[in-house]
């Protein structure tokens, strides 16, 4: 009978270990996310994906899919030109100057109609690249504040009104060319209704929520965030000297208004109640919205509604603060499992 060999221990320091996973790097935020809040024009940082590079991938997505839009109304704009052929010169007219006759429900529908498309196209761009929490895009709050926004509106409404009741006790340089009654002015009523709100909207998500949401991406101070999309939101109008002043104060006061309330609220509310004003005057005078001379008066009557507005909505910011920044919870280191 043999005696079994002696089993050997194994040292404690020769016992094979599963391997130990490398851990995770908790993603770096900026001061200001933790201590302060993030203001609206640092919000990117808050979304999934906020890399130097994504508001360039945002801005190429975002050209792709309207431009995508574009082409499906260009194409039906084609068809209905091949069933009414003297629409061509309309069209031309309106590619040339931007002018647009309010007696032409087609030629209103693609005015605002493509500016409005901006605003999908927008969403769907920085749903796709930020990932969650798009709407981070409208407000500190992650959503549009619809309550603080009709406030806002009303304020700008009133204001449209005692403006334009003023405005009519001025004595007028001249007496205006009787033209001849729309008989589709309903549908065109309807049309600018329905199609004004969403047009302002779209170039304010797109000038002052993307444009001051990618610059704040890479500067801090919240005047580059304000100031820089200024000359582009004038160049995206035809306007004579006296107007593009006009639409430069705007800009100020509506990237301000963003920074100031922490969301696009306030800015789309003065947006809006500015273009339905332009273009139901148009629609009762028989003229031409986007005019591109500007007198004395109109220049006047925008520059008190939008400084009127700007310091009834600090009135009331001051009488009840509202919630600007956002705060996230610093990051949490991860551990790995212990084997």
């Amino acid at each position: 009978m043999t005696t079994p060999a002696p089993q050997v221990p194994v040292p404690p320091s020769f016992i094979p270990s599963a391997p130990v996973a490398a851990t995770p790097v908790p993603r770096a935020l900026p001061a200001d996310a933790v201590t302060g809040g993030l203001a609206f024009h640092r919000l990117l940082f808050a979304r999934r994906r906020s890399g130097w590079w994504t508001p360039l991938a945002t801005g190429a997505l975002g050209l792709a899919i309207y431009f995508g839009f574009l082409l499906v109304v260009i194409i039906a704009a084609v068809i209905a030109t091949f069933r009414d052929p003297g629409r061509l010169d309309s069209l031309a007219r309106l590619s040339d100057s931007g002018g647009v006759d309010m007696g032409d429900p087609l030629l209103v529908a693609l005015l605002l109609g493509t500016i409005a498309l901006m605003l999908p196209s927008y969403l769907l761009a920085s749903l796709v690249v930020n990932g969650r929490r798009v709407g981070l895009i409208s407000s500190a709050a992650g959503r549009l504040r619809w309550r603080w926004m009709l406030q806002c509106t009303g304020v700008a409404v009133a204001l449209s009104l005692v403006l334009s009741a003023v405005s009519l006790l001025l004595p007028s340089e001249g007496d205006t060319p009787a033209t001849a009654p729309n008989a589709l002015w309903p549908l065109v009523l309807v049309l600018v209704i329905v199609l004004v709100p969403v047009q302002a909207a779209a170039e304010e998500y797109v000038f002052r929520g993307y444009l001051m949401q990618s610059i704040g991406r890479w500067l801090r101070h919240p005047a580059f965030a304000i100031l820089l999309p200024v000359p582009l939101f004038v160049l995206g109008h035809t306007y004579d000297v006296l107007g593009q002043t006009g639409v430069g104060l705007f800009a100020v006061a509506a990237g301000w208004l963003t920074w100031r309330t922490g969301g696009l609220e306030a800015a789309i509310a003065l947006h809006v109640v500015n273009n339905l004003s332009a273009f139901l005057l148009a629609l009762a005078a028989g003229s031409n919205p986007t005019e591109s001379t500007t007198d004395v008066v109109s220049f006047l009557w925008s520059f008190l509604l939008i400084g009127g507005y700007v310091g009834v909505v600090e009135w009331m910011l001051r009488r009840r603060p509202l919630p600007r920044t956002l705060v996230l919870a610093p990051p949490m280191p991860m551990m790995a499992p212990a084997h």
